[in-house]
């Protein structure tokens, strides 16, 4: 950038400028530090190897360059990065804002301005070119800025994939089996990212809609392991008052299932159950698109998991069925059931299957001829309401008003 102005100051009255600045450098950073340390106690200050703190050096060093780039006629000085990049690292790692160091910053710009313009005077140096030092003053604030900025995103990076390495131990040893109180075992872990152990908790299990799919943001509180192939949610306290509705609009457009909410040394048992949907919604038994809570899917898991189980008591408690035929033999199964989950006779089975009174009092008769009196057995007959339960689940009975037509 062009500065008129300040190209028409004679030779040597910038090179008094530059002499005296100079020969103030190391005076003038002693007096910003001092400064900055009253207004921001906070501030952590690291030594060099001689012990001389590393801000006191930077602001020295950036005094220096900016003066010498001035003198030489530079339109740009150059900023010295090593430096203000650990500053920007230091304040990432102690978690503070960018908004403190660039307070920091300007704060250190106006004081270094404050003597620049004393000097100027000294040395006569015109208002409009004294204006353009201030200008590149602030344009030199910028690079220092832009410096800090690249390390405070280093260290940001840093704690982050720190605190996500122990999130993902902490998930790991909430979900072993736990003899006793796990809470003396997992208390130190939890500190370390500020996680106050639950009294309940619910774990669930996430697949993702696409390969490089956003992390759910779940908010403060909740455990997110995005590293596992299905990622895995950790829900403390499950159980209160809107929680359940806030993981449901933060998983929109995920599938997968959470599990029941359990003390903190269950937490394995809600994962099982969890992964036990996700492997159903996986079989297509479950939808897809939305993720599920294992407490309203109660039916299928418990059914569906327990295939080759049911399918043995099918071919025994459903036996009278092998001499019908296949159209017969789902028809009379579908009147079955509806039959014993009415507990009432051809009117309610007739509602329940949308076919004609008279339809449904003819299958109840053939019901009772294939059956006898085994169907009037209580365990008899919940034995066949679990297998003809699972059947519809699986898709494998027609649903009751597809087996309308006909007798």
């Amino acid at each position: 950038m062009t500065r008129p102005a300040w190209s028409e100051v004679p030779r040597p009255k910038v090179e008094r400028f530059a002499a005296i600045a100079l020969g103030e450098a190391g005076e003038l950073a002693q007096a910003i530090l001092r400064e900055i340390r009253h207004d921001f106690p906070h501030l952590r200050l690291v030594g060099d190897e001689s012990g001389e703190p590393m801000a006191l050096v930077g602001i020295r060093r950036a005094i220096e360059r900016f003066v010498q780039h001035l003198a030489s006629g530079a339109q740009d000085p150059r900023v010295p990065p090593e430096v203000f990049q650990e500053f920007g690292r230091g304040e990432g790692l102690n978690g503070r804002s960018l908004d403190s160091l660039q307070a920091i910053y300007r704060l250190g710009v106006r004081l270094a301005w404050r003597r620049f313009a004393e000097i100027g005077q000294q040395v006569d140096i015109a208002a409009p070119a004294m204006y353009e030092l201030a200008e590149s003053g602030f344009e030199y604030l910028d690079g220092l800025v832009e410096q800090s900025v690249r390390g405070y995103a280093e260290a940001a990076a840093r704690r982050a994939g720190e605190r996500l390495r122990l999130q993902r131990q902490l998930i790991d040893r909430l979900l072993v089996e736990h003899r006793g109180d796990p809470a003396a075992a997992l208390r130190e872990r939890a500190a370390r990212i500020g996680w106050e152990l639950p009294g309940t908790i619910a774990v669930g299990v996430l697949i993702r809609p696409a390969r490089e799919a956003v992390a759910p943001a779940v908010g403060q509180g909740i455990l997110l392991d995005m590293e596992s192939e299905q990622p895995r949610i950790v829900i403390p306290e499950p159980d209160t008052a809107g929680r359940w509705d806030m993981v449901r609009r933060a998983t929109g457009g995920w599938s997968g299932a959470i599990g029941p909410s359990v003390p903190l040394a269950a937490a394995a048992t809600s994962l099982r159950w969890a992964e036990t949907a996700v492997r159903l919604v996986e079989s297509d038994l479950l939808p897809r698109g939305e993720v599920l809570h294992c407490t309203e899917r109660t039916e299928e898991l418990v059914l569906l998991p327990s295939r080759e189980l049911i399918d043995a008591a099918a071919r025994r408690c459903l036996a009278p069925l092998e001499g019908t035929s296949p159209v017969q033999a789902r028809r009379l199964a579908a009147t079955l059931l509806a039959w014993i989950e009415t507990s009432g006779g051809a009117p309610e089975v007739a509602t329940r299957l949308g076919v004609h009174p008279q339809t449904a009092r003819y299958r109840l008769r053939q019901i009772r001829e294939l059956w006898g009196d085994v169907i009037d057995d209580p365990d008899r007959r919940f034995e066949m309401l679990l297998v003809l339960r699972a059947q519809r689940l699986r898709g494998e009975l027609k649903d009751a008003t597809e087996c309308a037509p006909g007798r």
